[in-house]
């Protein structure tokens, strides 16, 4: 039995596009939740909420909705945060966000850690109710 030699003249260049695509397509989705640098939260809404907008530098704590507590959008232990907070000024305005579906314990939690240390330049974001 012989085999017949063919001679190959091209390559087939359609799967390598495809690999191409696919992987543009991670680059990309990858690109826009790295660029928005944020925690995913779902705010809870009130009414009266302001919607206004100081310059003033202030640290932001956000729980998410598994109950974790993140400073400035780094994971950290509820001690952690007690003394990362207690090495800062006392006139350090705090931003608190806290996802809806996020546990009112942890929320409670947070609080008398800021009752501890004598924190009274908070705030907390919530969504306009409309």
């Amino acid at each position: 039995m012989a085999f017949k030699k063919t001679k190959m003249d091209s390559i087939n260049i359609v799967p390598f596009i495809d690999i191409m695509l696919v992987l543009l397509v991670i680059v990309l989705m990858t690109a826009t939740f790295i660029s928005s640098g944020n925690i995913p939260v779902n705010l809870p809404k009130a009414e009266g909420a302001s919607s206004e907008n100081n310059n003033l530098k202030e640290v932001e704590i956000t729980i998410n909705s598994n109950g974790e507590y993140y400073l400035d959008n780094q994971a950290v232990s509820l001690e952690v945060l007690r003394l990362k907070l207690s090495d800062m000024p006392q006139d350090t305005p705090i931003l608190l966000r806290g996802d809806s579906k996020s546990y009112f314990e942890k929320f409670t939690a947070l609080i008398g850690v800021l009752n501890s240390i004598n924190r009274v330049n908070v705030e907390i974001q919530v969504e306009q109710r409309k």
